[in-house]
């Protein structure tokens, strides 16, 4: 772990640790808290849309877990963790689920350590640190914990927009499906550029000194599911995706999907 933390800053804006601030976490420091109030203060329903993204996923793994019988989960570009991580979500439904997290960050393995260090060893649960330019990397180390003879849920929460080619992004994406058994899933969600204000924010997040995210259209991210089955309702807005019927799901710059491999 000595080795790991000695590459973290804590004096430059860091992405997992900025999107932890959204979400009211406290796994960050002043200059992440400077780059996301310089976000919220033209786009204020980012902490909104940190939120949301984690219900989300919640109600996406449950319903894989619950109504498709998915037990395996390659959950790439994890980010830090927090409340209701995926592997805690599927073993409420099933406890022999087994879950793969991914993430090139250094920070994102230091608290994967710290996590796993408590829970005792958990041969179902394991981290690790890989790029998403790698697919096939990951997919021979994951192979150690999933079964890709079966199906495997395989979720990208928004994360792909660091990559600035959408050809790349769609690239990435395939070889990962292409790795796993029909009747596998892709998860995917991502910011889109659909208000003046979540564009605004996405440029001061770049003046702050923080990664650079790229928004897209609809039609683009619609694109990733290019030869998959989309479930009801296809792509959505992240807060309306099978929502409490008895709610009014709140807008927001994010839409996202599950969609079956044939």
């Amino acid at each position: 772990m000595t080795d790991l933390t000695a590459q973290l800053q804590s004096d430059i804006p860091h992405a997992a640790r900025i999107w932890n601030y959204w979400m009211g976490g406290v796994d960050n420091y002043p200059a992440d808290r400077a780059a996301g109030d310089a976000v919220a203060s033209v786009y204020p329903e980012i902490r909104l849309m940190a939120r949301d993204s984690r219900r989300f996923l919640t109600r996406a793994v449950r319903f894989l877990a619950a109504e498709r019988g998915i037990r395996q989960f390659l959950d790439i570009g994890t980010g830090l963790p927090v409340m209701q991580n995926t592997h805690e979500i599927a073993r409420e439904i099933a406890p022999e689920t087994r879950t793969v997290y991914v993430d090139k960050d250094p920070l994102v393995l230091v608290h994967a350590q710290a996590l796993l260090g408590e829970a005792g060893s958990d041969e179902q649960v394991t981290y690790l640190q890989a790029d998403y330019y790698e697919p096939e990397k990951i997919i021979a180390a994951a192979a150690n914990t999933l079964d890709f003879s079966a199906p495997v849920a395989v979720m990208f929460m928004g994360v792909m927009g660091y990559e600035p080619d959408l050809t790349v992004v769609r690239s990435i994406i395939d070889r990962v499906v292409a790795a796993t058994a029909s009747g596998s899933y892709l998860v995917f969600w991502d910011s889109t550029d659909t208000t003046p204000s979540v564009v605004e924010g996405a440029k001061r997040l770049v003046e702050s000194g923080g990664d650079e995210y790229h928004l897209r259209s609809q039609a683009e991210l619609a694109s990733i599911f290019t030869g998959l089955d989309l479930v009801e309702p296809g792509l959505a807005q992240i807060t309306a995706w099978h929502a409490d019927p008895d709610e009014e799901p709140e807008q927001t710059d994010a839409f996202g999907g599950v969609a079956r491999k044939p």
